[in-house]
């Protein structure tokens, strides 16, 4: 392997920098050095810094001194005789070099020359087959990322390279080569079908099938072979494991003609080893999956992709049947088997939705021993499970409720329970519901049978849950079944026992009852039964009391069905929280913090009395968690409670209260700041955001004053991360200093940035958000010098970026400036400020951008501040009204009115996202939180409507009226001349409704 020359001394201090950024007495690694600038700028920083943070500076600045640098950190990670430290060091460097910049936001920061990536993609897989197990991954990744952005148009070879690897003398190295190709492949699981997509896996296929296959049978042979020997047989199901799961990718969007052609020898091979066994692959811990299992698992998700989707050629699907039916009903309890089981049963909820196999269930005897046999021994809690309930409550709640349990029994056989009921629903119920009846009989006649009562609970539940569960519970249930009924008779009787009688389980499955069918029950039964959930938050049992806390948060009580409990349940939800005796545990129950979140929602204005003691409790919490964040929901939902606080009604006009919230924030802020806490470091700066805006431009404190020289410092904004917070700071200095930033000629660097984003690919849409807010901020009289370098700008970026996605934000940005209701601007202010570049360029955008993308704008505040902007452009400029600029007027009204009547163009997740002034939203447990930035919904700068228009159809008339009455004829001759007949007669009944009569 031919690797460019790189002084040895310099990789001997390359090694001595990443051994430094693992080091064990370090901190970790990874942090932005955002805030140590700002706080040496501002001279608050200790100068003896962290050893962690001057090797991850001195790496920062080798990358740009060494231009075959990132070649010198693969070339440790291949370095046989470096320490394993700095060899595990250099791979996550490289990969997370490799992350960060293979696709560079811009031109500029472009790190990677073209000879550096071709050197790498011809190479790396060479330093992957060779190198040991542990140094493997990160590689693995970084082939991942390099192939999904390169493959295959430039990386044709990436699939030669790979199946070059495979050798049927070490499959140590295939296991290497198979990781890789599922990494790349996975995502064709999941990804939509496109042109594209379809493209690729082609090329794909055309290359990888035949050795594919080949390695598939030689796998099969040698294990047959290998017997009797332990050591070689774990490396070889390995393989087969892995081969299984690269089946499925590349047979999961379509049928390939090759698989098409082998299915037989295929499925021949899959079919032994669901039946095969032997004692040197049996796990002899019987909580750990051995091997076997996986790979019997994997292959029924094949089979079930097959029933699925390739019923037709899937002849040997009776086969299967058969075959994994005996497999359930001969597989122990034990929990190594969970993740196959459920699998299992998810092969056959498939094939019994199948309408031209009922014949082969629809018997009755038949549905009587898949419940028997198959449904109520899975559906009943284990001693695993009990044991998870008392030892790992926190992991036994998420399994429970966030669909982590999907490898689970319970929620396979529920789950087989729901696919019966598709085409077998009254039996299936009928059946169900007899033993339901008898579990309960039991536990009558015997109250220490609890588990029969739980199972009986969890079967109702099964088998009455039809529709999908949204924020207010089920939406469709059994109608052979009265689930709230069943509630009076059997699960509310559990809430009205003590707190903390037992069986605990019995007290959670009565609550999780009751959130499950909230969407059945009245608003009275739910008010009616609060009291008892807040009750339940003083229990001793950790499922008990979070349960509780669950259920007051999805219910989505009202402030005033909750006034009177708020100071106890807050007291309640703190103390537990607080109970936490380091920052991980503290922050461990994200479930507590998120309840705590909807109540201040929730009370809105309402909770002001309350907000000082509630914000000494954030406080303390945040003092804790940010000692080593540990649990990103919890730490986004203590900040969204923060900010939920802040933006109360009555604390905008309360200067004391927002002093009070200084004082108390300001320490753990400065803690976050001072100790690079990265994670936390954007939220800060939002939360920071917020409280400058609750201060006129007259009280504002010096402290705000004296960090924005530092926040305008260009290393500052080298964190894409922190991007969108920083912007958000800059927005509020706008909007509480902007007199004071032009005085202070403070313009410029703003502008610099404004630059710098909208250079970025990434970064262009703050670009906008920054540019919107120092238009409808800085006067025109200070913004004038710069007008014409702004509107260069984004004509350049216009020119060289095809983005609708852009143009819409551009228009957005334009109508925005258009609609103003600002001294010295106007419509005629941006016509002679794009002027003044080239004659006629206003024009042009006007009717090559703004015309031809106007129905594409969304939202509708968005569409209001485009209509009144045309409508001012249209009737209070004169430049519109003069030679060169009068043919287009028709075409602007016609836009106009267009965008009042014509269908919205509506993209998919491109719904209206209308912000009102106290915000009531969902943050569900399946969000996913970035690790750079995630966005605090109660800091986000609401949408404002900047026109003073209310209603913009009677503006749109009353304007086009004036209009005409000062120029006579002139007006009217264009409308009833120029613009669709259908338009004239819209805008006539704008004009009627509006009261000025019609032009006539």
């Amino acid at each position: 392997m031919s690797i460019p020359q790189v002084d040895e001394q310099y990789l001997t201090n390359l090694a001595v920098l990443l051994k430094q950024t693992i080091d064990p007495n370090t901190r970790k690694t990874g942090r932005h050095t955002l805030t140590f600038v700002l706080y040496f700028l501002l001279d608050k920083c200790s100068h003896s810094l962290h050893s962690c943070l001057i090797a991850e500076a001195n790496l920062a600045t080798a990358q740009n001194e060494q231009p075959n640098f990132v070649i010198a950190i693969l070339r440790l990670v291949a370095a046989e005789g470096a320490e394993q430290v700095v060899r595990h060091a250099s791979a996550l460097y490289f990969k997370n070099y490799i992350k960060r910049n293979w696709v560079p936001e811009d031109e500029e920061s472009n790190r990677l020359s073209d000879e550096n990536r071709a050197w790498i993609k011809a190479n790396i897989i060479d330093v992957l087959v060779g190198i040991p197990n542990y140094l493997q991954l990160p590689l693995i990744d970084s082939v991942t990322i390099i192939a999904e952005n390169d493959f295959p148009h430039q990386w044709e070879n990436l699939i030669q390279q790979l199946i070059s690897k495979f050798n049927t003398e070490n499959f140590a190295q295939n296991n290497a080569v198979l990781e890789t190709i599922h990494s790349i492949f996975k995502r064709y699981r999941y990804e939509f079908r496109s042109d594209k997509l379809y493209t690729q896996i082609n090329i794909v296929l055309d290359q990888i099938c035949e050795p594919y296959f080949q390695l598939f049978k030689a796998t099969d042979l040698l294990i047959t072979q290998h017997a009797n020997d332990g050591s070689i047989l774990g490396v070889l199901t390995q393989t087969l494991l892995l081969l299984t799961k690269i089946f499925y990718d590349l047979n999961c969007q379509d049928l390939p003609p090759f698989f098409e052609d082998n299915i037989n020898e295929f499925m021949d091979v899959f079919h032994n080893y669901l039946t095969y066994s032997n004692p040197l692959l049996e796990s002899q811990d019987e909580d750990e999956t051995g091997p076997l299992e996986k790979i019997k698992s994997s292959i029924c998700e094949i089979v079930s992709l097959y029933t699925g989707k390739y019923e037709d050629t899937f002849t040997m699907l009776p086969k299967f049947v058969q075959t994994i039916w005996t497999l359930l009903t001969t597989t122990s309890l034990q929990q190594k088997y969970d993740i196959l089981v459920s699998k299992a049963m998810g092969f056959l909820t498939t094939v019994v939705r199948l309408e031209r196999y009922r014949t082969l269930f629809q018997n009755e005897e038949t549905l009587q021993q898949f419940c028997e046999r198959i449904i109520l021994p899975n559906m009943s809690l284990r001693e695993s499970d009990e044991e998870l309930f008392s030892e790992d409550p926190i992991e036994y709640i998420r399994r429970d409720l966030e669909g982590s349990d999907s490898d689970t029994r319970r929620r396979a056989a529920t789950d087989f329970v729901r696919g019966l009921m598709i085409l077998y629903l009254q039996p299936i119920t009928q059946i169900v519901n007899n033993y339901i009846g008898a579990y309960l009989q039991r536990y009558k006649e015997n109250p220490s049978l609890w588990k029969d009562k739980d199972t009986a609970i969890y079967l109702l539940t099964s088998i009455a849950a039809q529709g999908t569960a949204t924020k207010h519970g089920v939406t469709q249930v059994n109608m052979l079944l009265d689930v709230v009924d069943w509630f009076s008779k059997n699960v509310l009787p559990d809430f009205q026992t003590p707190v903390d009688s037992e069986p605990a389980v019995l007290k959670v499955d009565a609550i999780k009852y009751l959130y499950t069918f909230r969407n059945q029950m009245s608003k009275e039964q739910l008010v009616a039964v609060l009291p008892a959930l807040i009750k339940h938050l003083s229990s001793t049992n950790y499922v008990v009391h979070t349960y509780a806390a669950i259920a007051i948060e999805r219910i989505l009580f009202t402030p005033a069905d909750i006034d009177e409990y708020v100071q106890t349940i807050l007291v309640s939800l703190f103390r537990l929280i607080e109970a936490g005796t380091t920052p991980e545990t503290l922050a461990e129950n994200d479930y507590l913090m998120k309840a705590i979140m909807r109540v201040i929602f929730t009370s809105r204005e309402r909770i002001s009395n309350l907000a000082p003691e509630v914000i000494e409790h954030l406080s303390r919490i945040l003092s804790q968690i940010s000692k080593n964040p540990s649990n990103p929901r919890f730490n986004h939902y203590v900040f969204e409670s923060i900010g939920g606080l802040v933006r109360c009604e009555n604390f905008k006009n309360n200067l004391a209260l927002v002093t009070q919230f200084e004082s108390v924030l300001f320490p753990p802020f400065d803690q976050i700041l001072r100790q690079e806490v990265t994670e936390f470091i954007p939220y800060v700066f939002q939360i920071l955001s917020q409280l400058l805006e609750c201060h006129t431009e007259h009280d504002l404190p010096q402290m705000y004053r004296d960090m924005l020289p530092a926040i305008l410092m260009p290393n500052i904004w080298s964190s894409s991360g922190n991007v969108p917070a920083l912007v958000r700071w800059l927005q509020a200095y706008l909007y509480r200093g902007a007199s004071s930033i032009a005085t202070q000629n403070q313009l410029v660097p703003i502008l610099g940035i404004f630059q710098k984003l909208l250079a970025s690919k990434l970064n262009d849409q703050y670009a906008l958000d920054l540019l919107t807010t120092i238009v409808e901020y800085i006067s025109t009289v200070n913004l004038d010098q710069y007008m014409q370098a702004i509107i260069s700008l984004l004509m350049k970026k216009l020119s060289t970026i095809k983005s609708e996605k852009f143009t819409i934000r551009f228009i957005n940005f334009l109508c925005y400036f258009v609609a103003l209701n600002k001294e010295g601007a106007g419509p005629d202010y941006i016509i002679n400020a794009f002027d003044s570049i080239q004659p006629g360029l206003f024009l042009q955008v006007l009717t090559s951008i703004v015309i031809l993308n106007l129905q594409k704008v969304q939202g509708q505040i968005e569409r209001h501040i485009c209509a009144v902007a045309l409508t001012r452009l249209l009737t209070q400029s004169n430049t519109m009204l003069s030679p060169s600029y009068i043919e287009q007027w028709s075409s602007i009204l016609t836009a106009v009115i267009k965008l009042f009547e014509a269908p919205v163009e509506i993209k998919k997740n491109g719904i209206e996202e209308e912000q009102e002034e106290y915000i009531d939203f969902e943050l569900e447990e399946e969000t996913e939180f970035k690790a750079a930035f995630n966005k605090l919904v109660t800091a986000s700068r609401s949408k404002r409507d900047p026109t003073g228009i209310p209603n913009a159809r009677e503006f749109l008339a009353r304007s086009v009226y004036t209009l005409s009455q000062t120029h006579p004829g002139r007006i009217s001759e264009i409308v009833n001349k120029e613009i669709p007949q259908e338009c004239a007669l819209y805008l006539n009944q704008y004009m009627i409704n509006a009261g000025v009569g019609t032009l006539g």
